[in-house]
């Protein structure tokens, strides 16, 4: 996957958008988790404790990377390269060319070789340009309805009161092109690549999102810090993180998420790798045997498809550990008082 990132603090619009309660009866679903790496990992306290409050660790989150995952190509090619008439091959060899060639940050790279090449070509594009070239990017099918099939889903099958669903977008893409897609308001929060404008003669990168970096977010969804301007290295007992690993889903669809991958199911979370609908499924057949990653699928996100089964066989483990915890609670309170 080709891919860029930054961050938005978008709990305004986003967040209430995207940020549902489920209140539901019933089922379940279960699987085995390799080597520890499942809900059982964080499950609930020691009973003493559950007694004293009841359970709070009852949010979800499902975390996707953009380009590749969501999207079948990197956004820059829908419309910004085009409207340069520039091949979006030859871009991206020339990218990879100077950095290397200067030992240059690809990311940081790419997004100033961006408006360098528009420069050169005469044409001024600016924030709101970018915005409104996001209305062209395609996404794969389902995608679009994929957020509320997936928080009626979990509304269906929570079983208790208080569990909420969020969407985050982490991705190295550019924040501003995410804004004009259609699904924008459809994440909690979005994390990605983003520009100055004004201040500089051309635009300049105002954050830039390694592979590697994009953990930070997955760390900051998990201790609630979704602020960027604060610090997340202070230590924070796991009891007092709001959004446990273990209620954690991370989708992606190549080498550029491995690093996500890897922190997730080692915290006990969960990976979901997807390939192009009938083409090559070489890249998340290697993730699989790797155990980068639970399940793969192809990318297709309608209701019914094996992406969506399988990532409602994920919801449906997460849904009975937060039973479980709740069910716990219960026993222990009821003990408490004879």
């Amino acid at each position: 996957m080709t891919e860029r990132i930054g961050g938005r603090d978008k709990r305004g619009k986003g967040a209430r958008a995207a940020t549902r309660t489920a209140v539901a009866p019933s089922g379940s679903g279960s699987q085995s988790r390799p080597e520890g790496a499942g809900a059982g990992k964080a499950r609930a306290p020691a009973q003493a404790e559950a007694v004293a409050a009841a359970p709070t660790k009852k949010t979800i989150a499902l975390v996707y990377d953009f380009d590749g995952t969501l999207s079948p190509r990197p956004m820059q090619e829908y419309s910004f390269l085009p409207q340069l008439g520039i091949k979006a091959s030859d871009f991206w060899a020339e990218c990879t060319a100077i950095a290397r060639a200067e030992n240059a940050d690809p990311l940081i790279t790419y997004m100033h070789l961006m408006y360098k090449k528009a420069k050169e070509k005469g044409i001024r594009v600016d924030r709101k340009d970018l915005v409104a070239q996001g209305a062209a990017v395609e996404l794969y099918p389902g995608v679009t309805a994929w957020f509320d099939e997936i928080d009626a889903y979990v509304r269906e099958r929570a079983g208790v009161e208080g569990v909420v669903v969020k969407h985050y977008l982490v991705s190295s893409g550019l924040t501003e092109i995410i804004e004009g897609t259609s699904i924008y308001d459809k994440f909690h929060n979005v994390f990605a690549s983003e520009y100055w404008f004004d201040a500089y003669d051309l635009p300049f990168p105002k954050r830039v999102i390694t592979d590697t970096g994009k953990t930070q977010y997955l760390f900051r969804i998990n201790k609630g810090i979704e602020d960027l301007g604060e610090s997340i290295n202070h230590h924070m007992p796991e009891t007092s993180r709001p959004i446990p690993f273990s209620n954690m889903i991370y989708f992606g669809d190549g080498d550029t998420d491995v690093p996500s991958m890897a922190v997730m199911r080692k915290n006990g979370g969960y990976a979901v790798a997807v390939h192009p609908p009938g083409k090559n499924r070489g890249k998340c057949v290697d993730l699989f045997k790797a155990g980068r990653c639970d399940f793969f699928a192809p990318a297709d996100y309608r209701r019914g498809s094996d992406l969506f089964k399988r990532t409602c066989l994920l919801l449906d483990r997460i849904l009975a550990d937060i039973r479980v915890q709740e069910e716990v609670w219960r026993l222990g309170r009821s003990m408490a008082r004879g």
